[in-house]
């Protein structure tokens, strides 16, 4: 297979996931780059690293200074307004690990948005890594959304289905690889 032919994992699922939009979202097509809409995809990804003194984003849920956040990268899918490039950036998740109140918060072009876990997720499961070291966590997480500032008060009400690789190195890094396919209510 030639150098032409190769095509990056993100770059197909992202085009899938927009071919599929009629389905994922029934009557309103989505298209990358597209203006906000109250059904959107984003993709996690990368290293996590914690959050010190964290932005304040304009959620009284969540705290990102209070010492039980983490942070990775946002980058787009489908039906975010903002920056179309697949391989850049278009903000940053925020997530508590270890904090009983399980929340997180999405600050994305047009706003910031906070959900709470469900406790809700299936067939999750853990498989060693390459490395022997440490281990994937794979599998679902169902969100709510309780929060938004922006474009994304619509979405208050709404839900995150959460398609998750998460690896936990051996080293104690943690790498995300997570599609979220939030939906208004």
């Amino acid at each position: 297979m030639g150098s032409n032919a190769m095509i990056n994992r993100r770059t197909a699922i992202g085009a899938a996931l927009v071919g599929a939009s009629p389905l994922l979202f029934p009557g309103q097509v989505r298209a990358q780059g597209a203006a906000h809409t109250d059904n959107f995809v984003v993709l996690l990804q990368g290293l996590y690293q914690p959050v010190v003194h964290g932005p304040n984003l304009g959620l009284s849920s969540v705290d990102l200074s209070d010492g039980t956040y983490s942070t990775t990268k946002i980058y787009p899918v489908c039906g975010t307004p903002g920056n179309t490039n697949l391989n850049t950036p278009i903000g940053d998740f925020y997530v508590q690990f270890t904090a009983p109140s399980a929340l997180c918060a999405y600050h994305i072009p047009g706003g910031s948005f906070a959900m709470h876990f469900t406790g809700e997720g299936s067939d999750n499961f853990f498989v060693p890594d390459e490395a022997g070291t440490g281990q994937f966590l794979i599998g679902t997480f169902e969100l709510d959304v309780i929060e938004g500032t922006g474009i994304y008060r619509s979405i208050v009400g709404g839900h995150n289905h959460m398609d998750d690789l998460l690896h936990f190195a051996g080293n104690g890094d943690v790498i995300e690889h997570c599609f979220c396919i939030v939906s208004g209510p």
